[in-house]
C-alpha cells in the first residue's frame, strides 16, 4: 500500500446530543449539515467544514462513553495530557484574534485564547461539544 492512495475521509465525533453538536458547527464555525440518518441504532449526522467531513452520532446501546480530560496549560503549550487524538486542526487564511471574537460572539469558547506558536505564526484553540478541542492556525 501507497501512502499516494490514501486521501483524508473524515473525523469522526460520538456526543451526547449529536443534533446541538451538528448545528454548534454549523452556528459557530460555519460548517453545513449534509444530512441525518440512523446507523447501528444511533443517530448520525454529516457536516461538512473547511474541507473535511465530521460524522458526528449519537451513542449506541451497550456503549458507554467517558468525558475526554480538559485542555492543560503546561510551561509554553496546552493539550488534554491523554494518548491518543489531542485535537483536530484548521487553517484560516485571515486575522485570527478577529475570527476568535466573531466564534465568541457566536456562542463558541476559545480554550487558549491566540498565541503566537512560532515566529509570525499564530493559533489558538476552541472547545467544542463533547471535550473535543480544535486548533485554529492562522495561514500564512
Amino acid at each position: 500500500m501507497s501512502a499516494n492512495n490514501l486521501v483524508f475521509d473524515h473525523i469522526h465525533l460520538v456526543s451526547k446530543d449529536p443534533l446541538a453538536t451538528a448545528q454548534w458547527y454549523e452556528n459557530v464555525l460555519g460548517g453545513e449539515i449534509k444530512g441525518s440518518h440512523e446507523l447501528r441504532s444511533a443517530p448520525q449526522i454529516n457536516v461538512a467544514i473547511g474541507g473535511a467531513t465530521l460524522l458526528i452520532r449519537g451513542q449506541r446501546p451497550g456503549e458507554d462513553p467517558t468525558s475526554p480530560s480538559p485542555m492543560r496549560d503546561f510551561e509554553d503549550y496546552s493539550s488534554h495530557d491523554m494518548w491518543g487524538t489531542d485535537h483536530f486542526g484548521f487553517a484560516y487564511r485571515g486575522d485570527l484574534k478577529a475570527l476568535c471574537e466573531r466564534i465568541k460572539e457566536r456562542g463558541g469558547t476559545i480554550e487558549v485564547e491566540p498565541w503566537e506558536f512560532t515566529p509570525g505564526s499564530l493559533i489558538c484553540y476552541v472547545a467544542a461539544p463533547d471535550g473535543v478541542s480544535i486548533e485554529i492556525v492562522q495561514a500564512r
